[in-house]
């Protein structure tokens, strides 16, 4: 299975009144986490739709565990779960820094569509790249 890690600040922005992270933020923490699970594969998200496919989101799903605050550092973990053909699934757990304590996990499933806004597979291109690179796992 193809896993990536990367980590991410709390901004004030991403706060609420309490003091707490604001829910829809883990959302875009899960962007985070694919588009740099791509970018580190040599393939961002720009390189995939000038070829033209397009990955929209189907689905989404979030758990949270424990709330995060100002300035704490993110460990965010993408894990893309091969056993979706039709488009593509990801995991995401966020975690603190130490990647001791989970704070959210959830994930997103995303339609594959071609220039027409056609549903397609996801493209050999795309897919060898991941292949190629979860066997290095």
């Amino acid at each position: 299975m193809l896993k990536h890690e990367t980590t991410c600040r709390v901004t004030y922005g991403d706060t609420d009144k309490m003091g707490y992270v604001y829910h829809a933020n883990y959302f875009r923490w899960f962007e985070i986490g694919r588009s740099e699970m791509f970018r580190h594969l040599g393939i961002p998200y720009s390189s995939i739709e000038s070829r033209g496919f397009f990955l929209p989101l189907s689905e989404v799903h979030c758990k949270f565990n424990a709330p995060s605050t100002y300035d704490d550092i993110l460990l965010i973990e993408t894990r893309l779960d091969p056993r979706i053909k039709a488009g593509m699934k990801f995991d995401y757990r966020i975690f603190t820094e130490d990647g001791k304590k989970l704070l959210a996990s959830g994930y997103t499933k995303h339609a594959c569509m071609d220039r027409d806004s056609r549903l397609v597979r996801p493209p050999n291109f795309l897919m060898d790249i991941i292949s190629k690179n979860a066997d290095a796992d």
